[in-house]
């Protein structure tokens, strides 16, 4: 016959409470002890009862453990932000890109290319940049002159 099955949720009672602390305490410490026999595995445990008391398990030492656990998720957050460095680059050299075709497009088309499929209220706006432009260099040339 097996074990029934219980909800996990808070246990009310709280000598009930601290009995399944103190058990279950034990058997995870005993499989982390397990763990790090049977797979040659650095283990650290470390666990706070309710009452603020500290019980731990460390298979080798629990400084080794937690400097190799630092310099992991440092290693791993530089990752991480040479990742989000990398995409917000890409993202950079497609917008520019983007600039660029369009540069390239409306310097076609001020030098009278590819107008063919431009709209009656687009070739209105490129012959007033056009007239703006003239304006100004004949400016120039009198000022020179």
């Amino acid at each position: 016959m097996g074990r029934g099955k219980i909800v996990i949720r808070k246990i009310e009672n709280l000598t009930n409470r601290q009995v399944t602390f103190s058990k279950r305490r034990k058997g995870l410490k005993k499989k982390a002890q397990e763990l790090s026999i049977l797979c040659d595995a650095q283990v650290g445990l470390i666990l706070f009862s309710a009452t603020h008391k500290l019980y731990h398990f460390a298979s080798s030492s629990m400084e080794s453990i937690i400097d190799c656990y630092n310099k992991l998720t440092k290693d791993h957050h530089r990752a991480i932000d040479t990742t989000l460095n990398v995409k917000f680059w890409q993202r950079e050299v497609a917008s520019l890109r983007q600039q660029l075709q369009h540069l390239n497009d409306s310097q076609r088309q001020l030098m009278g290319q590819e107008l063919s499929g431009l709209e009656f209220t687009e070739l209105q706006h490129l012959e007033s940049q056009l007239e703006m432009s003239l304006k100004s260099i004949r400016t120039r040339k009198v000022l020179v002159f």
